[in-house]
């Protein structure tokens, strides 16, 4: 099974970016969708975006779209979130997620989850 380590999060004003990474170890990383997701304080998770395998992004919370990018490197056993133009209601812990079926990068559930790593934008 892999475990996932995210990192990157951090105190920013709204328009700055971050870049967040989710490094894993311990199974074929390759073979894994990996997903990120949200959670606010006092709010449900939110699954912001997912990247299969093979790289191909698919993107689940339209007031990321154009401003977040997911991306992943297969040797290096990464997955990065780039987030630009934060915004103050982009405040929330951020979670990567792993799982080896297709149906997690379609929206389902992840079995591997990460600790979180918190990004607060401040206005």
């Amino acid at each position: 099974q892999v475990q996932l380590v995210e990192s990157g999060g951090g105190l920013v004003q709204a328009g700055d970016s971050l870049r967040l990474s989710c490094a894993a170890s311990g199974g074929t990383f390759n073979r894994y969708a990996i997903g990120w997701f949200r959670q606010a304080p006092g709010k449900e998770r939110e699954f912001v975006v997912a990247i299969n395998p093979g790289g191909v992004s698919r993107y689940y919370l339209d007031s990321v779209k154009g401003r977040f990018t997911i991306s992943r490197d297969n040797a290096r056993n990464t997955v990065a979130l780039q987030m630009n133009d934060l915004k103050p209601e982009d405040t929330a812990v951020y979670y990567c997620a792993g799982d080896l079926r297709y149906s997690s990068y379609l929206g389902g559930t992840y079995a591997y989850w990460g600790q979180g790593t918190q990004v607060t934008v401040s206005s």
